[in-house]
């Protein structure tokens, strides 16, 4: 692996992660020209790693088999999501052997801004990562402009809120699916704030080691811990008449839960290594993706802390219940990259257009983003049809949305959205989709009850052993079967 203190140099910082070290050699020796490269070869080390930066990479080269289960794009999928959360600024590029068609739009609807089918030129890697920096740099030029588009009632409801909270100094929770524009409302809400003349501060609490958490937060005292050479201000200090962003504010370790609560009910916070007390007026924004109600029955989230947090809570609308605003967004991201790019735009035709307002986004905004810079630099200037769109669309997705029967239920639903699939999806099939759903309740409920069989079956209506031998199905034998955990007296 690469050494992980970053250099002093103007080069933009790209990551590569790929378990074969030849290709990362290669790739190194290349890209070093033009990039400060850094290496990992598996999800663990990209975690290690990212901590020991100071900032985050603009870039990111990913293979998606990686180890434990490099036949499997698994890993992969799941450190696209992490990247994504831990800087959503990053632009990653796909490298990989796992090249089918199912693998490309499912990466791709996670984050990535493009996939390239091993083996690729150097130089052909080298004018999609410029090009993907290009497109980072002009985004983050846009982003001073602000804004919130479209007409939907849900984004108005949105901009009343935003308006209504901006100057309050209470606490503000974010609540929204992964790519809905968390940060964008985060960002909106300071820069309508009277604390807008300063700057605000950003802290993922999912981007650093627990461990390092406590320092970045509340600050330390020369020598209070090793490699404590001076004392440092955190994040509490800097941002004292300003705005502090915790985002993935879910992933805060729980021994640390008490002492954020601590400084939201009275500004008081110690920094690590002193016992004075310090105050901050840091008005606090927090956001998740996650059900911070099921956190808390699950015991990994304070109820005080969460009750704290959400004296306003803001929830940002998946861009699938925005309807017509999907094509506002598409004109809007459509004319600035070709702005940016120097290309005429491109036009979706009548069928595209009916496919992209039907088309669910389970990537929400970031993914809608992602699939008009594609379309920008394959079909610059030219109509865009039905078939062209489907082939950027994540058709194999999970995400696709067709309504469970519940008693009662008008059937009308689940026809609509069965017309619907079967519009959109090129090859359709219905035993694979039947079975993507089976297997999805089967994990789910795996999930729920934490490995246990018994209670997994007994929620899924089945007996035991008809679990057992679907899950056999999959190629994933079950372990042993867990016992379930005592609740906390």
């Amino acid at each position: 692996m690469a050494q992980a203190k970053q250099a002093e140099t103007n080069k933009p910082d790209l990551l590569i992660v790929d378990d074969d070290p030849l290709i990362t050699d290669t790739l190194n020796f290349v890209l070093s020209r033009d990039f400060a490269v850094y290496v990992a070869d598996s999800r663990t080390r990209v975690k290690s790693l990212l901590r020991q930066l100071d900032n985050p990479p603009q870039l990111a080269l990913i293979d998606l088999g990686l180890p434990p289960s490099p036949h499997r794009p698994d890993e992969g999928f799941r450190l696209i999501g992490e990247l994504i959360a831990y800087s959503p600024g990053i632009k990653i590029v796909v490298l990989s052997g796992q090249s089918d068609e199912a693998n490309a739009r499912h990466a791709r609807t996670l984050g990535a801004i493009e996939f390239v089918a091993k083996p690729c030129a150097p130089e052909t890697l080298k004018t999609l990562l410029m090009r993907a920096l290009e497109v980072r740099e002009a985004e983050l030029g846009a982003v001073a402009e602000g804004g919130l588009l479209g007409k939907n009632l849900l984004v108005e409801k949105l901009r009343q809120q935003i308006s209504q909270f901006a100057n309050a100094p209470f606490p503000v929770l974010i609540e929204g699916e992964s790519g809905s524009g968390k940060e964008l409302v985060a960002s909106a809400l300071h820069r309508l704030s009277q604390r807008a003349a300063r700057p605000s501060f950003a802290l993922n609490c999912a981007a650093i080691s627990p461990t390092l958490v406590e320092p970045t937060l509340f600050g330390y005292a020369k020598g209070s811990f090793t490699g404590a050479t001076t004392s440092r201000p955190g994040y509490f200090e800097d941002a004292k008449d300003s705005t502090l962003f915790l985002d993935e504010i879910g992933e805060l370790p729980l021994e640390l839960q008490a002492k954020l609560l601590r400084v939201l009910e009275n500004g008081e916070y110690q920094r690590v290594g002193e016992t004075q007390s310090r105050v901050s007026n840091a008005r606090v924004v927090a956001a998740t993706n996650r059900d911070m109600r099921q956190e808390i029955r699950a015991g990994r989230f304070r109820a005080d802390l969460y009750h704290r947090l959400s004296v306003f809570t803001i929830n940002v609308p998946p861009l699938r219940d925005l309807g017509e605003d999907k094509r506002i967004l598409l004109d809007h991201f459509r004319d600035f990259y070709a702005r940016q790019a120097r290309v005429n735009p491109f036009e979706l035709d009548a069928a595209a257009m009916r496919a992209w307002l039907e088309y669910s986004f389970p990537g929400n905004v970031r993914e809608l983003r992602n699939i008009v810079i594609r379309l920008i630099t394959k079909h610059a200037g030219q109509p865009v049809g039905a078939e062209q769109l489907q082939s950027e669309l994540d058709m194999e997705s999970f995400d696709i949305e067709l309504p469970g029967l519940a008693a009662g239920q008008d059937f009308k639903a689940v026809l609509d959205a069965a017309r619907r699939h079967l519009q959109l999806h090129k090859n359709f099939s219905l035993d694979n989709t039947l079975a993507q759903w089976e297997r999805g309740y089967v994990e789910a409920a795996l999930m729920i009850t934490q490995g246990n069989l018994t209670q997994a079956a007994k929620m899924l209506g089945i007996h035991r052993t008809t679990l057992y031998s679907r899950m056999q199905s999959y190629g994933n034998p079950p372990e042993a079967e867990k016992t379930p955990r005592p609740a906390a007296k």
